[in-house]
């Protein structure tokens, strides 16, 4: 306790009112969008550059103080919480779009820089970021979970879209993973080790992201379902088709019914597809057609599309907020949300499996999707002060998870593993636990960097 008190006036002699100590500021950091209980840090600091995360970095590592870096908050699974107190380390003020290289289709930018401020500095380029996680997550928060979302089964996952890092390591120096180019085969990537590594083997400072043209033509599309089961069946068949879909998401009748609530839809309640289709548009009217035939023969009807931005603003608005409008139809509650990503023949099978246990239990839960590349997501509605609600949304999301990996799939498809998945880790990896856990104790010896979470696994 000295020692975290001797560091946290050392650091207040530097950064002045950049650290804080007030529980309100401590509070906001101790929590994300997670079902997690908070844990406060014992400090914030404000970074406004690379010199500043390094200096925390090196004044924690010399004292053995815990650190965890923290920028948007919107994390699921309780990436951000410091589980063992120390020093909450805020990199959002670190939001300079350092170079866009257009020539070349990449951009640089510091962590803090979020994906919609990226996207309204590029639209005059004609350029975008495609990479959607619904919220607005920044981009070095994006890169250390792995982030994915609506656009996945068009442009990739983070892993696909970052080039290279700048990553300030646990003995507070810096390195640089790669270089912007599409190909390298030299040395080991170490890009690909800090994407995904959720804060625990350094603090990201810079990403080098992927660019794309920004389509000639946008189309979103709707349709509704008589069954679930046809809906599913209908993304697999269009994935399997090779239609190059930009988004194909899918809604039950929960979500459907609370996001016309929500969001005023005014959608028929059934299961549902949202879809969007990028290129030309001769080539968007053809694709759209493809699938409306394909929506067709699996029981899909009014199938409406859409090129106005308006229409597609409206919708992908309403898919995003769904963990908001789900709340609405149980005020006071939570959303316990959890995700599964399964190979697409499987799908539907898992997709159905996972209706029949909420069918079959007393909570409500919503099953929605980035559906096109096998991920999908189960929203149960809880009150968390209820011991009985938290155990079965517990029990239901054990069961998904095993089903997932007994299909050949992973029990997190997008959404990390954080504080909530760490016990399941092991059931998926096995011994390469044990090899995840070497590299944290290589890198990280003192043990500083985010504690308790990846790399520190049973």
């Amino acid at each position: 306790m000295t020692r975290l008190r001797e560091t946290i006036d050392r650091l207040k002699a530097h950064f002045g009112e950049r650290l804080s100590v007030a529980d309100a500021v401590r509070d906001h950091h101790g929590r994300d969008m997670s079902r997690q209980p908070a844990h406060l840090p014992d400090a914030v600091v404000f970074a406004e550059n690379e010199d500043d995360v390094q200096r925390v970095v090196a004044a924690c590592h010399e004292a053995g103080v815990p650190v965890t870096p923290f920028a948007a908050g919107s994390s699921m699974e309780g990436h951000t919480i410091p589980l063992r107190g120390g020093i909450s380390l805020d990199v959002s003020r670190m939001n300079r779009i350092v170079a866009v290289n257009g020539e070349d289709f990449d951009a640089v930018v510091e962590a803090g820089v979020t994906r919609k401020q990226l996207n309204a500095h590029l639209r005059d380029m004609g350029l975008f970021f495609p990479i959607d996680p619904g919220a607005d997550a920044t981009l070095g928060g994006m890169a250390s979970t792995r982030a994915s979302g609506t656009t996945a089964v068009r442009y990739g996952t983070m892993r696909e879209n970052v080039l290279a890092l700048r990553v300030v390591t646990p003995t507070g120096k810096v390195i640089t993973t790669g270089r912007r180019v599409k190909k390298s085969s030299s040395g080991y990537d170490l890009t690909k080790l800090f994407v995904g590594a959720e804060g625990t083997l350094g603090v990201i400072t810079e990403v080098t992201v992927r660019l794309q043209p920004i389509p000639e033509t946008i189309a979103s599309a709707v349709c509704a379902f008589e069954t679930m089961r046809g809906a599913v069946e209908a993304v697999v068949a269009t994935i399997q088709s090779g239609i190059p879909v930009a988004r194909i998401e899918f809604l039950d009748e929960v979500a459907i019914d609370a996001a016309n609530a929500h969001s005023n839809l005014g959608l028929r309640r059934a299961p549902t597809l949202f879809l969007e289709f990028h290129g030309s548009p001769n080539w968007v009217e053809e694709q759209s057609r493809s699938v409306a035939a394909i929506a067709a023969d699996s029981g899909g009807s009014d199938f409406a599309w859409s090129t106005l931005p308006e229409d597609r603003e409206r919708l992908w608005k309403a898919r995003h907020e769904t963990i908001y409008a789900n709340q609405s139809l149980r005020p006071g509650c939570k959303t316990y949300t959890t995700d599964v990503c399964v190979p697409i023949s499987r799908l539907a099978e898992a997709v159905l499996a996972a209706r029949a246990d909420v069918d079959q239990s007393f909570l409500t839960a919503k099953i929605i999707g980035h559906v096109g590349d096998g991920n999908f997501h189960v929203g149960y509605l809880i009150k968390p002060e209820i011991p009985e609600e938290l155990a079965e949304a517990e029990r239901l999301a054990g069961r998904l998870y095993a089903r997932a990996l007994e299909m050949g799939g992973t029990f997190s498809g997008e959404h990390g593993i954080g504080i909530a998945k760490l016990p399941y880790l092991r059931r998926e990896h096995g011994e390469a636990v044990d090899v995840m856990n070497a590299i944290k104790a290589a890198l990280d010896p003192a043990g500083i960097m985010n504690p308790g979470k990846l790399g520190q696994a049973g």
